[in-house]
């Protein structure tokens, strides 16, 4: 069939390769696309949203296919539960400011501290970690693990986690509205932190430390 087309083997096997090559190189600029997705979206996003913004910037893809894509990339989707039961619910909560505004990226260590309580179930009940996280760097400087939500344990944490670090404040501490971080003896263990809340109900202005808890409940 070649010799009657008039064809050099070269250039008919390389006909052939062209559609499974363009493919191939195709596959790669979506897996590309998806993972600057993910990472612009700090981890949240899965394939249905991920999709979507595919589907914004022009590409014709299924959710089914998007889906295989990031389990090929190996990347996890971090799921964040809004954490509620705890929550300053008065008139008072018009005094907690989100200073930090999302901006998870400070230029030196200690200027950003953010402090998160959370929950894991046991056999035996309820377990609630704590744990005080430096934005520079990332890094847990100090955690409790208890199995009661008593302000004591976030004041013992608060007290490590500055003798760890040899210092008296960071410029900003930021956490949610619980009721153990709002609590007159959060205040005077913070006393001379810039204290910063999240909004009420949006766990992504904490989204760093929430990460991190949802990662170790997994």
């Amino acid at each position: 069939m070649i010799k009657n087309l008039d064809l050099s083997r070269l250039n008919y096997y390389d006909t052939i390769r062209r559609p499974i090559l363009e493919s191939k190189n195709q596959k790669q600029v979506i897996k590309n696309e998806i993972l600057r997705i993910w990472k612009k979206f700090r981890c949240v996003y899965g394939a249905p949203k991920i999709t979507q913004e595919l589907r914004k910037a022009g590409y014709n893809i299924s959710v089914r296919t998007v889906g295989l894509y990031i389990r090929e990339l190996g990347i996890k989707t971090i799921y964040i539960k809004p954490w509620v039961a705890t929550t300053q619910n008065s008139n008072y909560s018009s005094k907690l400011i989100n200073l930090l505004d999302e901006q998870f990226n400070p230029d030196a260590p200690n200027a950003a501290w953010c402090i998160d309580t959370t929950y894991i179930s046991t056999r035996k009940g309820f377990v609630y970690p704590t744990s005080i996280m430096d934005l520079f760097s990332r890094k847990i400087i100090a955690w409790d693990l208890s199995d009661n939500l008593e302000v004591s344990n976030v004041v013992s944490l608060i007290g490590r986690a500055k003798r760890r670090r040899n210092v008296t404040r960071p410029l900003i501490m930021h956490s949610d509205r619980g009721s153990q971080f709002t609590s007159t003896a959060y205040m005077a263990a913070t006393c001379g932190f810039t204290l910063s809340y999240s909004k009420k109900d949006y766990p992504w202005d904490n989204a760093c430390i929430e990460s991190f808890h949802a990662l170790i409940k997994r």
